[in-house]
């Protein structure tokens, strides 16, 4: 299979799950403004593609395999945002499913923040990596920096319960 043959098989996959439960773009105004998005509305690439936007600012309906072959489409536009994630929390508590909702709001919080930085605080949420006053310090430059201020309280939280179960790092 030559490198054509295989970007077109991969593209027909991704462009076949847009409409599903795996993928989805952001709308560019915040859902609340809409009312909230429900589970009628789901799923969202079927059932209101043109309104959703990638990341980059890119429509739905613009996602095709020939401006993935020319180059017009890149990595970065597929890129979901913060706008995709709460909608799909809103579908999540909609229809009962309060925890996942959080979670997608968690995430929808930290498209803000550049992937090098999440994958630090993933690091040093990790048992023993960190003292109580980093995971502080972590905590108050999500908050102040980037705005996430649910991401913040978590790291608090777990700053608090890894300390009451001796599992911070010791200098």
């Amino acid at each position: 299979m030559d490198s054509e043959e295989l970007i077109q098989q991969i593209m027909a996959e991704v462009l076949k799950n847009l409409g599903g439960n795996d993928v989805a773009f952001a709308k560019t105004t915040a859902s609340a403004a809409t009312g909230g998005t429900t589970a009628e509305q789901y799923p969202l690439g079927e059932k209101i593609p043109d309104q959703l936007k990638s990341a980059s600012g890119r429509a739905l309906p613009e996602f095709t395999l020939g401006k993935v072959i020319s180059g017009e489409l890149t990595a970065e536009d597929f890129r979901t945002s913060s706008d995709v994630l709460i909608r799909q929390a809103e579908v999540a508590e909609s229809v009962g499913r309060e925890a996942f909702g959080r979670n997608l709001r968690r995430a929808a919080e930290l498209t803000s923040v550049p992937d090098e930085e999440v994958l630090a605080v993933y690091n040093a949420l990790r048992p023993y990596r960190s003292t109580k006053a980093e995971l502080l310090a972590i905590a108050d430059k999500l908050e102040t920096q980037y705005g996430c201020k649910v991401n913040a309280g978590f790291i608090r939280e777990a700053a608090a319960v890894y300390e009451s179960r001796s599992r911070l790092r010791v200098d």
